[in-house]
């Protein structure tokens, strides 16, 4: 399986701690949160990484290229990262990964390496990540369907009928990848939505019968950065387990 880590975005609302430094090489604890990433994921068994970037771009090469010089890593470039969304790199990352099994990650995500065992471990096919607690309009939310599949998957879908957040954590299999990316060609070239969260390309899958299973990882510690305070309260809350 091949890891896709997204890590092109300026993160403006981490500013003044970003006006240097990418938001993936900020420090919580002992390591960023990138090398947290790739800590976790190296743990787990994945040897191959793709990570789009575009903010900074040369820090995180070089970052990687000392930690990791023995690690398969493909860096790509979105050269549009200020005017473009997550969905745009994904787009980019076609060439590896439509028609592979994926593992997708944001790169803003302080996680527990648990979280991806559970995920790999799932005898479903394409599976994501979920955190149940209360949730706000800011946070990408699930709708489940009677079977436990996900029907709905955005920051506007009802809060009440949610049943958590997806934390930015999916496994793919070859077969939704070849979905996805036929998707998003028709969304990118077409349609030019370049500028939105990849998540509305999951939801325009599900009609055509392809979803994701969910996989409860509340009482594992996750967060994403998104704030200067989430950045002090990922500080503060941190587990020492994963200092």
């Amino acid at each position: 399986m091949k890891a896709i880590i997204l890590a092109a975005g300026i993160a403006s609302r981490l500013r003044p701690l970003t006006d240097t430094m990418p938001k993936c090489l900020l420090q919580i604890g002992q390591r960023c949160l990138l090398q947290r990433a790739f800590d976790g994921l190296i743990a787990n068994g994945i040897s191959e990484f793709v990570v789009v970037t575009g903010y900074r771009h040369e820090q995180i090469e070089d970052f990687l290229g000392a930690h990791y010089p023995d690690q398969n890593i493909h860096f790509i470039y979105n050269e549009v990262f200020t005017s473009t969304n997550n969905i745009y790199s994904l787009w980019l990352t076609r060439s590896e990964a439509e028609g592979q099994d994926i593992l997708l990650l944001d790169s803003d995500i302080l996680f527990d390496p648990r979280i991806v065992s559970r995920v790999l471990a799932s005898e479903k096919p394409d599976v994501l990540a979920l955190n149940n607690h209360p949730l706000s309009e800011e946070e990408i939310k699930v709708i489940v369907d009677e079977k436990g599949n996900v029907k709905e998957i955005s920051k506007v879908c009802s809060i009440e009928h949610a049943i958590g957040e997806s934390i930015g954590i999916e496994k793919m299999s070859s077969a939704y990848t070849a979905a996805l990316f036929k998707e998003l060609e028709q969304m990118i070239e077409k349609e030019g939505l370049d500028n939105i969260f990849y998540e509305r390309a999951f939801e325009r899958l599900i009609p055509q019968g392809h979803t994701f299973g969910v996989i409860d990882t509340t009482d594992l510690y996750s967060v994403e950065l998104d704030t200067v305070e989430d950045f002090r309260q990922a500080q503060q809350l941190i587990p020492s387990s994963l200092f």
